[in-house]
């Protein structure tokens, strides 16, 4: 299960990674000095303003050397307990959404949403996300900021959006460095700014970054129109977290099909689509550092691989099956929803299986039902325990490079 978006833009660091790197910004005069200086970070010569690091830290060090020694000790607790109940790793989970409250309270002072109207699934409570964690056996979750507000006034205003989001996820991450870190989110609706995201989120410490299949004009993953931003991604070695969303011509709010909500045929599809653009306009060939993660399995793309194969001379350009075999092995899956018995050796059969990670889709899919999909894949007859510790842990720690410690 996926939240539905509503706009095209959005969705544990260990403290040897360095200091704390977000600058702190105090109130809205600092925001906006912030972001009017450029867009580009130090990493393509650019400055990301002029709030130093240095008052950043000063004052907060003590309390968060604090808090971290707690979560490290709570960390040790829990990886004890796992080796006396069955010596499971404990799960690292790259699909986890999260709308920070610092950034709601935010979002509602401008006016941009009405915080009793949101959908359930924007709440976000610490106590509430270490819980599910705890009992879904996760040691760290990989958040993507979820943003659900449908217009902003301005860029400007966009921008000073993802100042405080990021602000609060390196509080967050700073905090409880072993239980979370996050990705940067990637606004495709205006490609300057998701641009500007990049740099400032990976400076702010994001470990990948997180985006929607297509933009509001349809254009898929894969069009030129984001070649500077799959450039900008690629200089990084990024790791590219996809999300689905409505398909392109679809009224918000509205459903395809009545009755049948759009995440279950219309959200699969979705990411397909953006799947086989990729493969079609040599995505992953024209940017080789770009690692890419299908969501739900890759959507429907494993289980029409042979159609592709089969139909791609007849694509424009045409495709040879070599290349659809070649992008479904590079392509990176996350088994929220698809992984089951029935499943999951279609997945095995058709991609490379270090290549599937574990996903929660927290919160919108609601702790029992996350229990329940955990307890499955805990269980699948499809996967040996090389292959279930892979995909609990140790194909994203090998993929997301800065996990690697934990």
């Amino acid at each position: 299960m996926t939240p539905p978006p509503t706009e095209s833009g959005s969705g544990e660091r260990d403290t040897t990674r360095g200091p704390l790197r977000v600058p702190v910004v105090d109130d809205e005069d600092n925001i906006a000095d912030l972001v009017s200086t450029g867009h580009r970070s130090s990493h393509r010569k650019k400055s990301m303003g002029r709030i130093s690091r240095r008052s950043a830290l000063r004052g907060g060090a003590a309390a968060l050397a604090a808090a971290a020694g707690t979560s490290v000790a709570i960390a040790a607790t829990r990886k004890e307990e796992h080796g006396s109940t069955g010596g499971r790793p404990a799960r690292i989970d790259i699909h986890h959404h999260c709308a920070a409250p610092k950034w709601v309270d935010w979002a509602e002072s401008k006016g941009l949403l009405v915080r009793d109207q949101l959908p359930y699934w924007v709440p976000w409570d610490l106590n509430a996300a270490l819980s599910m964690m705890d009992s879904a056996e996760i040691e760290t979750a990989v958040i993507a900021p979820a943003l659900p507000v449908p217009r902003y006034n301005s860029a400007e205003q966009h921008k000073e959006g993802l100042v405080v989001a990021y602000e609060a996820m390196a509080e967050l991450v700073a905090a409880h460095p072993d239980r979370f870190a996050f990705f940067a989110t990637l606004p495709l609706e205006n490609l300057e700014l998701a641009n500007w995201s990049c740099d400032y989120g990976f400076e702010a410490g994001a470990v990948g970054a997180f985006t929607m299949t297509h933009d509001p004009q349809g254009r898929y993953l894969g069009d030129p129109a984001f070649d500077d931003l799959f450039a900008n991604l690629n200089e990084r070695h990024a790791v590219l977290n996809l999300h689905p969303t409505h398909l392109p011509g679809l009224a918000p709010g509205k459903t395809a099909i009545p009755g049948i909500d759009n995440i279950i045929c219309d959200y699969p599809l979705d990411t397909t689509r953006a799947a086989v653009n990729m493969i079609l306009h040599s995505t992953l060939d024209r940017y080789p550092n770009l690692s890419v993660i299908l969501p739900h399995g890759g959507g429907f793309l494993p289980y029409i691989a042979a159609r592709i194969e089969v139909a791609g001379p007849f694509f424009s350009p045409g495709i040879d099956a070599d290349r659809a075999r070649d992008y479904l092995r590079r392509f990176y899956y996350d088994s929220a929803a698809p992984m089951s018995p029935g499943s999951t050796p279609t997945l095995l059969a058709t991609v490379d299986p270090t290549h599937i990670i574990y996903g929660s889709d927290w919160p919108l899919t609601p702790t029992d039902l996350v229990l329940r999909a955990a307890a499955q894949l805990d269980s699948d007859p499809a996967l040996d325990e090389s292959l279930r510790s892979g995909v609990n842990r140790d194909n994203a720690a090998n993929l997301l490079t800065m996990l690697r410690q934990r």
